[in-house]
């Protein structure tokens, strides 16, 4: 599964889309229209877009996640971030997936906000860059977008 927020998260998603090529890769996101991205044949869902000042948005997207999860059981996640890959990792556990974070090409200072939480809860957690790479976390393996 490959689920982003839209915006950069999700450019930054399409970037490797290539790498989910000949698998049963599901795509989810924040906008309907974003469906036209995606490889023919796969699924798409559309989850609500909340940010940590819509409370009540968050609990929406938190359950569509969580139903989402359920319901397609997929081996592996993958995020560029925010708040429905920040959740999808966050429940990844209870299905047993494993869980990669591409933290924002886009954050040269510092690391995301949702990065920086739910990086411990990440199976791999990459930076795109190496200044911001630590010991603990993120790793840098180069710049993968």
């Amino acid at each position: 599964m490959a689920i982003a927020s839209g915006g950069g998260h999700w450019v930054e998603l399409r970037r490797i889309f290539p790498a989910f090529a000949g698998a049963d890769a599901v795509f989810a996101s924040v906008h309907a229209h974003l469906r036209a991205d995606v490889p023919v044949g796969s699924r798409y869902y559309t989850v609500r877009d909340a940010t940590r000042w819509d409370k009540w948005g968050l609990v929406v997207l938190l359950c569509q996640v969580l139903w989402l999860l359920l319901r397609e059981r997929p081996d592996v996640i993958v995020t560029t971030g925010a708040a429905p890959g920040y959740f999808a990792l966050r429940f990844a556990k209870l299905i047993g997936a494993r869980t990669i974070w591409l933290d924002s090409i886009a954050n040269v200072d510092e690391l995301s906000l949702s990065g920086r939480k739910i990086g411990r809860h990440a199976d791999l957690w990459l930076t795109q860059w190496p200044h911001l790479a630590s010991p603990q976390g993120p790793q840098y393996f180069g710049a993968v977008m």
